[in-house]
Parts: structure tokens; sequence; C-alpha cells
């Protein structure tokens, strides 16, 4: 498709920049492809859009490369600031725009989940925190400080530990946790919902900070039961009131004047920033998180620390009544609305001017100086790592050139059974998922060679071919370097499937997992290289995130074909109750394992058809 003349672009922009009005509101801007770049919000929507266009807006590389690749502008016109303000933000979870500024990695903080949904919630670890109808807490500094939290949760509240909607053990018998205490069991009905629901609301009130009232009805159980001489009930109460108090003591010295607050700490660097968040709670410095934003190039302190707001309290429950923010931030009266309609009752923003307060911010503000200019000496060195692995392969492989961009290629298989391969990519020595590509092989027979060689013919082809619809970006690279994983053999099936196209100089190898050799083309001996290179290790991570990527694909296919194995079977099951059965139970082992009320009390599915299905599963072992 033939690129549209600049001219043409210009007076495009140019009309939509006359439409735009001076009123608050949205603006999204779009590249050529119609993704969406930016999203930002404005007073006036045509002096902010008409400053990017303005010479001064060049300033930074992030901004000029903005400027350069916006194709399009859209805007969606507001009553108020404040109704731009939660536009944009809906705008940037939808879209996830490339220029905006976001949590670096922000899926991998570990949280806290309650879903409260469910008739009985579960209290649970995850890594996620889009689901609906579920509450969040967190994100927590590290992994193991959750499980601590939740170990000790689940000894002073017996919530279930049991996975999935609905409480169950097919025997009809109550588990270990509930004979040492840890777990009610709703599955047989020893606690009512109700009753279980209070559990749960005392653990959301607990994550929430609220711990005073919590240890005030512990304290009152126990001193019920100890004049009522139940003294068994009165040292379970008392070990669960130490428990509490524990894991809510374990930071700091007691502030208790100075209430709860979040506080936070910006620091700019060129082309990252880091925001640092102290949780006071009840006096306390319960903890602290760090958070790296990307796309923060050229950014003003006030502008990282919306983003910020923006994204970390857009998904949060644990809102506290203050929040006390650097004197740079712009705005904080917004920011006060917005939190408040996040936390559903008043939240006061402002920054600290003296005492206890000004010291946290002070802190929070230098940690986060110290972490960037930390973050900047480990990207140096990993950078220098990277650099020097590329020239160390390069050398030891006699490369012509810097394997700037590697493809490796690696195929599973069980048997003759669902044939799949991967090819992993790595630029610049890191990964680069976007580029990743799977293949499932047509080959017949369990014949490794045949399979690889099917795969990388598949991917030059396509290098080859990339008219219209069939355009791939990853297929139309050309590597400097192709990794096979395997030994002389699978080298030579590539080479094979290589020859057959007019490609340039591609240099290709082989690397056999037992002693770590690398094949090279014309060479009957391998190389074995210094286990401590870092050019066999990057080759090992590459070799390894192609196996990682292969085993997956391998194993969902697996999956499938036992799930349409398993349906082929069923009496009564068209495709409208399969696509109701799997929405139900998600994968074959869990419809395996229904009982038989759960089989007849899918809507949908009648009884009858729900007692036949459960007599197919258990008709024999």
């Amino acid at each position: 498709m033939a690129a549209e003349p600049a001219s043409d672009r210009a007076e495009r922009i140019e009309a939509r920049l006359s439409a735009l009005p001076q009123s608050p509101g949205v603006y999204l801007f779009r590249g050529a492809t119609g993704d969406v770049l930016y999203v930002g919000k404005a007073k006036s929507l045509r002096s902010r859009v008409r400053s990017y266009f303005r010479k001064e807006a060049y300033a930074t590389a992030r901004t000029a490369e903005l400027v350069e690749r916006i194709d399009d502008i859209e805007f969606v016109s507001a009553e108020s600031e404040t109704e731009a303000l939660f536009l944009e933000q809906n705008l940037i979870k939808r879209h996830r725009p490339t220029f905006n500024i976001r949590l670096r990695d922000d899926k991998s903080y570990p949280y806290i989940a309650v879903t409260v949904a469910d008739e009985y919630p579960r209290v649970m670890f995850t890594r996620e925190r889009h689901r609906k109808n579920v509450q969040y807490f967190g994100p927590y500094s590290s992994a193991k400080k959750v499980r601590e939290t939740l170990d000790v949760l689940n000894r002073v509240f017996p919530y279930r530990p049991c996975e999935g909607p609905t409480p169950g053990r097919r025997s009809g018998v109550p588990c270990l946790d509930y004979h040492i205490g840890r777990c009610a069991a709703p599955c047989v009905g020893y606690i009512s919902a109700e009753d279980y629901r209070a559990v749960i609301d005392s653990v959301i009130e607990f994550l929430s900070g609220r711990v005073r009232p919590l240890e005030r009805r512990l304290e009152s159980a126990m001193k019920e039961a100890s004049a009522a001489h139940e003294f068994e009930d009165a040292a379970r109460y008392r070990n669960r009131l130490m428990a509490v108090r524990h894991l809510s003591e374990r930071q700091v010295a007691d502030r208790r004047s100075l209430g709860s607050a979040d506080i936070l700490g910006v620091a700019c660097g060129e082309d990252t920033a880091n925001v640092q968040l102290f949780h006071l709670r009840d006096g306390r410095l319960s903890d602290r998180h760090g958070f790296y934003l990307e796309n923060a190039s050229g950014r003003s302190a006030s502008d990282v620390l919306w983003g910020f707001a923006l994204e970390y309290y857009g998904g949060q429950v644990a809102i506290p009544s203050q929040v006390v923010v650097p004197r740079s931030l712009e705005d904080p009266d917004l920011l006060e609305l917005f939190l408040s309609d996040r936390r559903g009752s008043a939240v006061e923003v402002r920054s600290a001017q003296r005492g206890e307060k000004r010291r946290l911010a002070d802190m929070a503000a230098r940690n986060a100086r110290l972490a960037l200019e930390h973050d900047t000496i480990l990207r140096e060195r990993t950078r220098a790592r990277r650099i020097e692995a590329l020239e160390e392969l390069r050398e030891q492989l006699n490369l012509e050139s810097l394997p700037l961009r590697i493809e490796c290629f690696d195929v599973s298989n069980l048997g003759e059974t669902n044939p799949v391969a991967s090819m992993a990519v790595f630029e610049d020595a890191v990964t680069k998922k976007s580029d990743y590509r799977k293949f499932g092989i047509r080959t017949s027979g369990p014949d490794d060679f045949a399979m690889i060689a099917e795969a990388v013919s598949r991917r030059f082809a396509r290098m080859t071919d990339m008219d219209g619809d069939r355009y791939d970006k990853s297929f139309a690279t050309c590597p400097n370097l192709v990794v096979i994983d395997g030994g002389k053999g699978q080298l030579g099936a590539a080479l094979e499937a290589m020859a057959a196209f007019d490609l340039p100089r591609v240099a290709v190898v082989s690397l056999a997992k037992r002693e770590e050799e690398v094949f090279v083309p014309g060479r009957s001996e391998p190389i074995v290289l210094d286990h401590r290179s870092a050019g066999l290790q990057l080759l090992q991570r590459v070799r390894d995130e192609a196996h990682r990527f292969a085993l997956g694909f391998h194993r969902t296919r697996r999956g499938r074909a036992a799930v349409d194995s398993i349906f082929d079977s069923l009496p009564g099951v068209g495709p409208a109750r399969r696509r109701l059965l799997m929405e139900r139970f998600g994968t074959a082992d869990a419809l395996v394992g229904a009982s038989r009320d759960d089989l007849e009390s899918i809507p949908g599915v009648p009884a009858k058809v729900g007692r036949e299905v459960y007599a197919a599963l258990h008709r024999t072992d």
C-alpha cells in the first residue's frame, strides 16, 4: 500500500486542530494503523492539543517521536475537567496507549484478592487485578510478604483455602484444614453463608487497615469466653488477637496521632521515573512500595504523579482518607475529587509543610532519587553485559556481524500426537515476545528433523510472501542468527530448508542440550563455550525460551484434544450444551471431577442430561 503524501497528512491534522473546541475534554492521538498512541485530558482542548505541534514541543525525543507518528486526532468534549479526568482514566485502561506514562511491569506485583461475588469467597494470592467483582489489596513489596500475611490471616480467620467458585469435596468429608482450625468447612454445611460472610468481612476490614475494631472484638470475645470458663475458646481468641497484633505491628514506631495516609515521593530521570509510596496506617509505617514508570522522558514531576495516580489508584480499594503529595503536583483539588469518588468518601490531598509527615515526605522523595540512581546503574550494567554477550558470540562463532536479531526454533510432541514448533525472538539480547510465533506441524510421524525443516521452511516462506493480508512484521524481519534446538541432524535439516529460499546471509547454528555444544555449518566438531561465557548464557536463554513457548503450545493443543475426545462421547451434548459445560467448568479435569448435583444444576442443561453426562463420565475408571 502506497504511503500517504506528507502534505495530505498535514492538511488532515490541521483540519482536526481547527475543529477542536475550547472546552474541557479528552483527546486521542492515533497512528497510521488506527492504534491509540496517547490519551490526555485538557482544560481547553484546542490550546492543549495545538501545543504539541509547536516547535518547543520537540524539546524531547519522545515527544518528537509521538508527533511524527500522529496520523489522526479524536476528542471527546466534557462538561468539566473532573469529568474529563474520569474519562481519561477509562480510555487509558481500555487502550493502554504506547506513549502514556505507565507502571513498569505492573502485572508482576503481588496482590491479595477476595472473590466477594462468590457465595463463599476465597482469599488468595494473585498477580493480576483485572477481574470484576473481586476486591484487590496491595500491591505488596514481595510475594513472601503476601504469603506470610495470608498464613497469619488463615490462622485468625477460618476462610476456605480450597480452589474454585464453590467449596466442596466429592467425599463429603471435611478436609484436614478444618481439623487444624484453618477452615470452617462450608463444603459440608458446618458454617452458614451469613456467618462465613462475616468472616470475610473481617478479613476485608483488616486488609483495609481498620485493625483496632477487630482487636477490640477479639479481646471482648476472649474475655467473655474466659468469664464463662470456656478456656479453650478463650485461648483460641487470645492466639488470634496476638497474631493480628503481630501482623499489624511489624513496622516502625507507633505514631497514632498521624492517622492513616499514603505519602508519595517522586524522582524523574531521562527516560524513566520512580514513585515511592509509603503506607501510614494508624500511625504506623506499615509498608513501602517503589514503582518505575515508563514513557516519562521530558515529563514534569506533576505529569508523572498524575500518570501514577490514575493507574495505581484506579484499581485500588483501600484508599486512605489522606494522601500526602509533593508540592510540585498541579491541580491537587482535582485529584481529591478523583480519589474521593474511588473511595466513596472524602479524601484530602495536600503537601506536608512541617512535622513528622514532612519528614516522611522528604524520606519518600529521597528514596525515589536513590531508587532511580540504582536503576540507572543496573540498566547500564545490564546493557554492557548484553553487548558483551553479542560480541562474544560474534567472535566465538566467527559471525560476520553482531547477532542483533536472534531467532530460535524448537519442536514439541508426544509420540505422533499434536506436534508443534515455536520461534522465539531476541533483539539486542532481550526477548521480543511480540515477534514470537508458533506452528502447528503438518509432518506425519515423530520425525524431529522433518518437523524442524517444516517450521524453518514455513517461517522463511512467509518472509518472501508478504503481500496484502499475509504481511507479518516478525516474519518480514530478517534475523542475523538462527539457532536450532538440537544437534547436527537438526542443523542439517534447517540448512536444507533455508537453501530453498533466496535469503541474505544468515548465520545458522544448533545448540545441543546434553553438553551445551554448539554446532556450526562446515565443521564436524562442535564448539564448546565456557559455561561462564556471556555468549553461551545468551544462547541458553534463547533456547530455553523457544522450548518453553513450544511446550506451552503443545500442552494447550493436547488439552484441547482431550476435551474434544471427552465431549465426543457425552450423550445429549451438542455444540450449545458443550459451550455451557465449558463455561461452567473450564477444563476437562474439572468436568470429570464434577459432582452429579453440579451437572444437574447447570442453567440451560436439563437435569436428565446432567445425570446422563455424569453416568457417561464415571462408566469406567
